[in-house]
């Protein structure tokens, strides 16, 4: 009892003695312990350890004080409080350096700093920059999320914490995995850097394969080459931004929009979808992909508006300003388009023009009716127009107020006109022989189609007209008022694919779900403590030797 009171009085006499000059030379202080043994080298303090160190506080078990060193090596319910500021950190062992302000903080490690706890069993924290170090992996636990790597930096003064290797952020919404990671606490958000990838609780799937932006209270995202992938779509853009609270999203740069109920995908420059409207709007060389199972309708526009809904007469496609469109053996032009999916039904607008094989189809308005993915009728309402070009090059024509087109396989089977009907039709022999041509006035004709050519003609209804062979056929004869061959115009593929080749994606993408979780054990407290307590041995030895 004592020694005991002796080495304790020998120690605050010295403490004493030297605070002054501790304070003006940044060095460690011992505050108290309940028993101060001096060994080679170094002091050895034991039970209810307080030490001092500027602005923090070190309590321990026990520790190994190397006074000109200026550092300690602190064991058992290691705890360092900052009087100036909220962090607090605690261990089960830690070694602190005076000098560089440095503490290693090792087994059951946990720094707090007001909202935001960090757990850990390998930790580096420099007091005079602010920074802390973990590696060998790591967890930081705030209000809002958890994240996990194996290796962090956090920038405690000004709450950015940077997370490599294996990164997991989990929230009751959301779980990401990335590589990298830069985190700032108090907006709580995340900015990835590469490759990064997301689920929600519901199932959706978020990536980005450029790095991301995430507010995690605000569920706000900017993905870069990122797409959302729900249940019943998939929406892509080289950036990408999604309100999760809105269910908004808004596109930049090689956007796409895929109905996966509809088998209906739409691209762009630029877009806009409204998840709960189910509405989007895409503009800049905008194309259109309706697939089916015998082809694929396509369309394209300078904009496209698209309206899906559980109630099929609400939904539509809407294309407008220099709409072109292409299926099968049928291509058209128009100022508008409009496709309501329900029936798929196809309605132009404002000069359109229709062309199958030879033929080309006008009118004020058009409407193309597809039964079975196959056109099946096409509607044209006034100043209907057909023309067919035959194998001299001769054009048949047949004009009227309305005309029906029927199809068959998805090619011309037959005209019927009802109204003001006119019609030219060059009778040719074995495609090669032209006999004469048949100019006729009759309110309602029927025209017959195969392979393309007209099989015959029937003037329903009182027709007038006449029948005049070559020799005396005039020029200013061989047109109806108002024809115009437009077959410059007919769209092609080579058309649509340089309007807008849509960005080829690889099909089967990394994604860091589909790793593994490897789980690598972290030692026990008996292993390390064991492990510690052989260094500190090894090191007294090897300097008893050298005396």
């Amino acid at each position: 009892m004592i020694k005991k009171q002796f080495f304790i009085v020998l120690s605050f006499t010295f403490f004493l003695a030297t605070k002054t000059f501790a304070q003006e030379s940044n060095m460690l202080e011992i505050q108290q312990a309940d028993l101060l043994q001096g060994a080679s080298g170094f002091e050895r303090l034991i039970n209810n350890v307080r030490m001092k160190h500027q602005n923090s506080i070190i309590y321990c078990d026990s520790a190994h004080f190397f006074r000109a060193e200026n550092k300690a090596k602190l064991y058992g319910n290691v705890r360092i409080v900052d009087t100036k500021d909220p962090v607090q950190t605690t261990s089960r062992y830690a070694e602190y350096d005076g000098f560089t302000k440095i503490a290693k903080l090792r087994n059951n490690v946990v720094l707090k700093n007001e909202g935001t706890t960090l757990f850990t069993d390998f930790l580096d924290y420099n007091r005079a920059n602010g920074v802390a170090n973990y590696f060998n992996n790591g967890k930081v636990v705030d209000s809002t999320n958890v994240l996990t790597s194996i290796n962090a930096t956090y920038e405690i003064q000004i709450e950015r914490i940077t997370f490599t290797d294996e990164v997991i952020l989990v929230n009751p919404d959301y779980t990401l995995k990335t590589n990298h990671l830069i985190y700032l606490t108090v907006p709580k958000t995340v900015q990835t850097l590469g490759l990064t990838n997301i689920i929600s609780s519901e199932g959706d799937k978020l990536n980005a394969r450029k790095g991301s932006f995430y507010d995690t209270e605000r569920k706000q995202f900017r993905f870069y080459d990122g797409d959302v992938e729900t249940e019943t779509s998939k929406v892509y853009a080289e950036v990408l931004f999604y309100d999760e609270f809105k269910k908004y999203y808004e596109g930049l740069t090689n956007v796409s929009l895929f109905n996966k109920e509809r088998e209906i995908e739409i691209f762009g420059e630029e877009g806009k979808y409204w998840e709960e409207r189910k509405y989007s709007i895409i503009v800049g060389n905008a194309l259109v992909r309706k697939y089916n199972e015998k082809d694929t309708l396509f369309m394209i526009a300078d904009t496209l508006v698209s309206q899906d809904s559980e109630i099929p007469e609400e939904r539509y496609l809407l294309a407008f300003h220099n709409a072109k469109m292409i299926k099968s053996d049928i291509s058209g032009i128009a100022d508008s388009l409009v496709y309501l999916t329900a029936d798929s039904t196809l309605y132009f607008f404002k000069d359109p023009v229709l062309w199958n094989e030879k033929s080309q189809i006008t009118a004020d308005s058009i409407t193309l009716k597809i039964a079975n993915e196959e056109i099946e009728r096409a509607l044209l309402n006034r100043r209907a127009f057909n023309i067919t070009k035959d194998t001299l090059g001769n054009f048949n024509q047949i004009k009227g107020r309305k005309m029906t087109g029927y199809f068959k396989e998805s090619k011309i089977s037959r005209f019927h006109v009802e109204g003001n009907g006119e019609s030219i039709y060059f009778d040719i022999i074995g495609d090669s022989v032209l006999r004469g041509m048949n100019k006729m006035l009759c309110a309602n004709i029927m025209m017959y189609f195969e392979d393309g050519k007209i099989k015959k003609v029937n003037w329903l209804v009182k027709p007038e007209g006449s029948f005049n062979p070559p020799h005396i056929i005039k020029e200013e004869d061989m047109k109806l008022e108002g024809f115009v061959w437009r077959e410059e115009e007919k769209p092609s593929m080579i058309l649509f694919n340089s309007w807008r080749t849509p960005k080829k994606r690889e099909e089967n993408e990394e994604n860091l779900f589909d790793r593994p979780n490897v789980v690598i054990p972290f030692p026990s407290d008996e292993e390390i403590q064991k492990l510690l307590d052989e260094k500190v041995k090894s090191k007294e030895k090897r300097k008893n030797e050298e005396n």
